[in-house]
């Protein structure tokens, strides 16, 4: 899906300014020796441009749509408060800021930007690595679409290990009527009240649900550039339309392991009524979601997830993509394979 009304005579563009466009509208290759497309990075690019790239990528994907997130979280509530009992996302956002305050959906934004950065930029970094490695062996280099999924598989377990307390005390604070003061008065109490492991309970969901997401997400994304970029020239166009289905799908199919791991994290007393102590391990979850709302519960805020991961995947894709060409493009020497970024610099 370029963003165009045809898919044909579409020219991707660049941000090399030093070099006009070819004549025919074919883009201009960026290198001295007229090879090696911005996509085909050699072995040689440091590790440090794809975790650069992946850490700016991950903070804007999540606070831009942030407010839409914390509508997910309080849809996906088994049984909400009469007055946080929302008809859509556009109601919802509306009756949060005038009833609790224009700031309020944003509360737990700075947790997240602080779990964003590290996780993405581990997050990038191994998906990259790892799916070089796998297609070089696999596919004796060409683009494989079980390198794809494999890859990023790994980079969610390292993801995760990062995300998953920012995502306890994140949703904690998004619920109505949370009873936490602040970012720290939430990590003090759920230490001193439901111990350390409290961060972690929903680990294992987690990467349930993250696993077949983003193995899904990433051969999608793939698929598509394939589709609509095969010569993988940088073309902001295309990383959009790919994020954007990449995520609608894997956010539609994993909607019923992210309503399990947000009761998981929030422990919704409603649910707690029905258990010993704290609920905890994902068969548990899925039980109490079907006691408590049927089938259809385990669907509640796909909506609002899709709607959100969307635009999200799409942001995240499209600024990874513009930081590895630019942080790449300052020395062409990248290319030729003469050392990585902070070699070349030396020199």
């Amino acid at each position: 899906m370029r963003v165009s009304s045809s898919t044909h005579g579409v020219v991707p563009a660049t941000l090399e300014m030093s070099q006009p466009a070819s004549q025919g509208g074919e883009p201009v290759n960026v290198s001295d020796d007229g090879g090696g497309d911005y996509e085909s990075l050699p072995p040689h690019v440091s590790v440090t441009t794809h975790m650069t790239a992946g850490a700016v990528a991950g903070v804007l994907e999540h606070t831009v749509m942030y407010p839409v997130d914390s509508v997910k979280t309080r849809m996906q509530s088994l049984q909400p408060d009469p007055n946080a009992q929302y008809r859509g996302v556009y109601e919802a956002l509306k009756r949060i800021i005038r009833t609790e305050g224009f700031f309020r959906p944003l509360r737990g934004l700075n947790i997240t930007v602080m779990g964003a950065g590290p996780a993405h930029a581990l997050y990038f970094a191994c998906y990259e690595r790892v799916k070089r490695s796998l297609s070089d062996t696999i596919q004796n280099g060409g683009n494989s679409h079980l390198a794809n999924g494999i890859a990023g598989s790994v980079a969610t377990v390292l993801h995760d290990a990062i995300m998953n307390p920012a995502e306890v005390v994140k949703q904690r604070m998004q619920m109505y009527k949370s009873p936490y003061r602040g970012l720290w008065d939430c990590v003090r109490t759920v230490t001193r009240t439901e111990g350390a492991g409290a961060f972690y309970r929903s680990y294992s969901t987690q990467l349930t649900m993250n696993v077949p997401f983003q193995a899904v997400h990433f051969i999608t994304y793939e698929t598509m550039q394939e589709w609509l970029n095969p010569h993988r020239h940088y073309h902001p166009g295309s990383h959009i339309a790919s994020g954007a289905a990449a995520g609608a799908i894997s956010a539609a199919i994993t909607t019923p392991l992210d309503v399990c791991k947000t009761l998981l994290n929030t422990q919704e007393n409603v649910a707690l009524s029905s258990v010993n102590g704290h609920l905890s391990g994902m068969a548990n979850a899925f039980r109490a979601v079907y006691r408590l709302g049927g089938p259809g519960a385990f669907f509640k805020g796909v909506q609002a997830r899709v709607i959100y991961q969307m635009p999200s995947t799409a942001i995240a894709w499209s600024v990874y993509e513009f930081f590895k060409y630019f942080l790449t493009k300052r020395d062409p020497r990248l290319l030729k394979g003469e050392g990585t970024f902070e070699e070349v610099e030396k020199k």
